[in-house]
């Protein structure tokens, strides 16, 4: 059922950008704020249960977030193994999933915001909610902490 529900999340992000999808494209605006204004604050106040904050995270919760992005949260799909936005569904969006590696995105982003996106999906991208559909707000976190993982400055 888990892997019907991940499947069809991803076929959701496929549908939601087929109309204006000529051309895959890059991420466009790399630094913009994903999470609508007027949720943004409650957003950024967001804490992890987990740790205090991801970038700092234990290796053993890293290692749990690679393995839900690699696998049952189909985060790679898009992102890419790399965390680069260069995963296969990826090359079809427009615009382009965010790329992990770039540490200005990290700096300008908080914890908080990127879990507001993968429970709510990303407003105007193929980023579809996550939570409870494929993951948990656990297993969110720990992808997160990963996710942090790509910057290596």
């Amino acid at each position: 059922m888990k892997r019907y529900v991940a499947l069809l999340s991803l076929l959701t992000a496929f549908a939601f950008v087929s109309a204006d999808m000529a051309f895959a494209g890059k991420e466009r605006d790399p630094l913009k704020a994903r999470v609508p204004k007027a949720e943004r604050g409650k957003a950024k106040k967001t804490k992890s249960p987990l740790y205090k904050r991801a970038k700092n995270a234990p290796a053993d919760i890293v290692a749990a977030g690679k393995k839900i992005f690699e696998g049952k949260g189909t985060c790679f799909n898009c992102h890419g193994k790399s965390g680069k936005g260069d995963g296969p569904a990826g090359k079809v969006l427009n615009p382009g999933p965010r790329n992990f590696t770039n540490c200005k995105f990290h700096k300008k982003r908080k914890d908080g915001e990127l879990f507001w996106v993968i429970k709510n999906g990303s407003p105007g991208t193929g980023m579809v909610p996550l939570i409870p559909s494929a993951i948990t707000e656990e297993e969110a976190w720990k992808v997160i902490a990963y996710e942090r993982s790509f910057c290596k400055k």
